[in-house]
């Protein structure tokens, strides 16, 4: 009874948000320094006589009146945004940090509404990631390297060996460590929602030469053997007037 009657509330509360105008938050990170473009996300807007664009401290960053098509910049915002009076989408240039926060387009006439509403994060780019070699051994038939991968407060310790390491990830708020390997490289990657950098190490300048000719040797002969496999299945014949030549 307790849920339902919890769940019926919440109804209530979408139903009313949703008669008054209110928009559900679209989140968007951007890099410091680049710009971004907020649409309005919808095709066909109401009839109105006012649609402005303001910020979080409720400054109108741009106003524009449907009957006679003019543009009004908030002064601080004048070098710094552009307005398509088509599309009414906003194009804020040179975020930085300071600029976080809430965006929102709302039209005024007979009633007012508020169109969509954003919620934007002005984020730095990752730092590169160091992929470091702790130890590494190898012989004829094997070779084992230990490596940290580490960038910002992240960290990833693994193994390299037979060919391989297990794929790993560690995520910290916004930013993401990957650890990925295949049969010539480790690969460590860095990302947020913004930008991502890598490090890697090249395999064959910490196994030595034997261990990887050997290998390759194994995989040649494994190659070998699966297409003499497949191409007797397919030309039984062939392959047996090849042996009575022999």
């Amino acid at each position: 009874f307790a849920l339902g009657h919890l769940l019926e509330l919440k109804c209530c509360e979408l139903c009313v948000s949703l008669s008054s105008g209110f928009s559900a938050e679209i989140s968007v990170f951007v890099q410091t320094g680049d710009s971004v473009q907020l649409d309005i996300q919808t095709q066909q807007l109401p009839e109105f006589d006012l649609l402005s664009w303001s910020n979080d401290k409720s400054e109108s960053i741009v106003r524009y009146t449907s009957e006679t098509k003019r543009v009004r910049l908030h002064y601080s915002y004048k070098d710094r945004v552009d307005f398509n009076n088509k599309t009414f989408s906003l194009t804020l240039k040179n975020m930085q940090k300071t600029h976080s926060g809430l965006y929102r387009a709302r039209t005024s006439g007979e009633s007012d509404k508020n169109i969509v509403t954003y919620r934007v994060s002005v984020i730095d780019a990752v730092e590169a990631p160091v992929l470091t070699v702790n130890s590494n051994r190898s012989s004829s038939d094997s070779c084992t390297v230990n490596f940290t991968c580490r960038a910002h407060e992240l960290m990833i310790d693994s193994s390299y060996q037979n060919n391989s390491c297990s794929p790993e990830e560690v995520t910290s708020q916004i930013n993401t460590l990957i650890l990925d390997c295949s049969e010539e490289s480790i690969i460590c990657n860095h990302s947020n929602p913004v930008s991502w950098k890598e490090d890697r190490t090249n395999i064959t300048q910490l196994c030595e030469g034997k261990y990887l000719r050997n290998s390759g040797e194994k995989n040649c002969y494994i190659n070998y053997v699966i297409f003499v496999f497949f191409a007797h299945k397919k030309y039984p014949r062939s392959f047996a007037k090849l042996k009575l030549s022999h």
